[in-house]
């Protein structure tokens, strides 16, 4: 699934891409301009995102996109389908490049939909916004360009995407309920392999569940803002945890754990009393905390209270 979605992907983006390059005969400046003349907002659509409201904000948000996708589950799962050392660094150079390409490719896509969509009522409503949500704009930008045939393209490689994602982490979340957790915590090894299944499969199910669920509440929340939010949550739990881990001698179990779950709950009650939850989906006045992306402080104090536990700790 993985490679299969990875190659659609830069396929399908690439193509949307050009596409729209050559709607402008290949002048990137030429759609800017036009993208910021459409736009309300004018130039400042070429400024940094709105999510940098400040030093803090910035600084929060670039911890978060940076450290994030190392502590991602179904992203170090991925290190075990090499044979070595050698190929897992290959792997991830190759990787690397491929998504800085094309994080290029989204620039010209975003921008490409504001110069094209921008002012035809067919995908802009009166009020501005895009009809069915932020999040239709690629979609809606390969229609412009390419017809009903382009947008079932695009529509299938969106939906593979999610499909990759949503696998991985099922499979992830569903290993760790009974391997981890029942085999080796509950049972100390003792489980048999028939049951560690049977668990896994319920563990599948309600992470399924429970995921839906999520996704119905926060169905209007654009899509950017989801996908960040799950970089927070490993930046401050997982991350920490697996940088003292591979660097620090002196980290006990309690340390970690300690280290891990204060990471945890303080991403997890920043993000919920944030403007995005708090104001956005709980429709309060003003956020509790002022940013939307509280790993500037998560993250440090995952650190602390893993090194503090450590050092108090007899634990291996």
């Amino acid at each position: 699934i993985q490679v299969i979605k990875a190659g659609i992907l830069l396929v399908g983006g690439t193509a949307l891409a050009v596409w729209t390059l050559a709607n402008f005969d290949f002048d990137f400046p030429a759609l800017l301009a036009t993208a910021a003349a459409k736009h309300p907002s004018g130039t400042a659509l070429l400024a940094p995102s709105t999510l940098i409201t400040g030093p803090i904000a910035a600084l929060s948000l670039g911890l978060t996109l940076v450290f994030g996708p190392a502590g991602l589950p179904h992203i170090m799962m991925r290190f075990f389908t090499v044979p070595d050392a050698r190929e897992a660094r290959r792997s991830v150079a190759w990787a690397t490049g491929l998504i800085g390409f094309f994080m290029c490719v989204v620039l010209v896509i975003g921008y490409g939909a504001v110069a094209v969509l921008w002012g035809d009522s067919t995908y802009v409503d009166a009020q501005g916004q895009l009809r069915g949500g932020s999040n239709m704009a690629s979609l809606y930008l390969a229609r412009a360009l390419g017809g009903e045939l382009f947008l079932g393209f695009i529509a299938a490689v969106a939906f593979a995407t999610i499909l990759a994602v949503v696998s991985g982490l099922t499979l992830a979340a569903a290993a760790t309920v009974s391997h981890d957790i029942y085999a080796n915590l509950l049972r100390r090894g003792a489980a048999d392999e028939k049951t560690e299944i049977r668990v896994s499969r319920i563990g599948a199910l309600i992470f399924g569940a429970v995921c839906i669920a999520l996704s119905i509440a926060f169905k209007s929340q654009n899509i950017t803002f989801l996908v960040v939010t799950a970089f927070s949550v490993a930046a401050s739990a997982t991350f920490p945890v697996l940088l003292l881990t591979l660097f620090w001698p002196g980290l006990t179990i309690r340390g970690a754990l300690w280290g891990g779950s204060i990471g945890l709950v303080a991403a997890l009650g920043g993000i919920i009393a944030g403007p995005n939850v708090w104001v956005a989906v709980l429709g309060y006045a003003a956020p509790l905390v002022p940013y939307q992306y509280p790993t500037v402080f998560a993250m440090p104090l995952a650190f602390l209270a893993a090194w503090a536990v450590s050092l108090t700790s007899r634990t291996p």
